[in-house]
């Protein structure tokens, strides 16, 4: 289990120091957002060309921190076309990019009827579900060109709300190309929470050969809501379920925390480390 965070989780910093901290407190990757993360030098998708790539993975590999994830978290259903055109040519950047930067797999999320990027009931419907198949085609296609993976993070609010529309997505793309980036808890709410195990564990029994890096961070609950927090020994998430799952199927996989902060991120590794230890030596 290669324990890494996102960019943008860290101090804002200039790159290289960026990635020093990265190192210094112990992570292996990262999920990096150019422009959530790099705040020193032009990083929109016309500043991203071959030098740029190269340029970041030259100090990447310094400090020896896989840039795991690229992060590319756009609305793939925007319903006004001229703006949906340029999401689809942002993915195509982000897919060449990444090849370039050496890094695997652009991540993304999986959008929502509405320009808002927000949550609405008709986001679960079949007809944007068909909506979003059809342009995951049209990026997963040019993914299959450039030898990068397209990961896609199923998220309760969204379009792929739970396990059966993804696995559902997996088919009807029929690409090696597009796999998963597993959060669990993106995928709870109030009504299904407790049944958090038989989430995690139809994740895997469903396409566990397709999940290609994980997310975690933890929840508590209050007013009939789900409240995402820090991961740590705080809140209510199985982490035991997970890291076995993770042992026994993917003892190499990326592991990204989500929502720390710099002065509780290296709380959560430990934490986890905790964990995946006991589980590894039988306790």
């Amino acid at each position: 289990m290669r324990i890494g965070i996102r960019a943008h989780d860290m101090e804002k910093a200039p790159l290289e120091e960026l990635v020093k901290n990265i190192k210094d407190k112990g992570f292996y990757s990262t999920q990096l957002a150019l422009q959530k993360a790099i705040h020193d030098f032009n990083t929109s998708p016309e500043a991203m060309t071959p030098g740029m790539a190269f340029y970041v993975r030259e100090i990447f590999s310094r400090y020896k921190v896989d840039i795991a994830v690229l992060g590319c978290y756009l609305n793939l259903a925007n319903p006004v076309e001229e703006e949906r055109k340029q999401i689809l040519g942002t993915y195509k950047t982000h897919i060449r990019f990444a090849g370039l930067l050496g890094c695997g797999m652009v991540g993304t999320e999986t959008g929502a009827v509405n320009r808002e990027y927000t949550f609405e009931p008709a986001n679960h419907s079949e007809k944007a579900l068909e909506v979003l198949i059809e342009n995951l085609k049209t990026i997963v296609e040019y993914a299959e060109k450039m030898g990068v993976i397209v990961g896609m993070e199923p998220v309760y609010k969204h379009i792929v709300s739970d396990i059966e529309r993804a696995n559902r997505v997996l088919n009807a793309v029929n690409s090696p190309n597009l796999q998963i980036i597993l959060d669990p808890v993106n995928l709870l709410n109030y009504d299904n929470y407790k049944e958090q195990d038989d989430i995690i564990k139809g994740a895997f029994q469903l396409f566990g050969r397709d999940i290609a890096a994980i997310h975690i961070k933890d929840f508590q609950v209050g007013n009939k809501k789900i409240a995402e927090i820090p991961a740590g020994n705080t809140g209510l998430f199985h982490y035991e379920t997970l890291l076995t799952l993770i042992k026994s199927r993917k003892p190499f996989i990326h592991v990204l925390l989500e929502g720390t902060s710099p002065s509780n991120a290296i709380i959560a590794r430990k934490h986890l480390e905790d964990i995946y230890q006991n589980i590894s030596s039988g306790e």
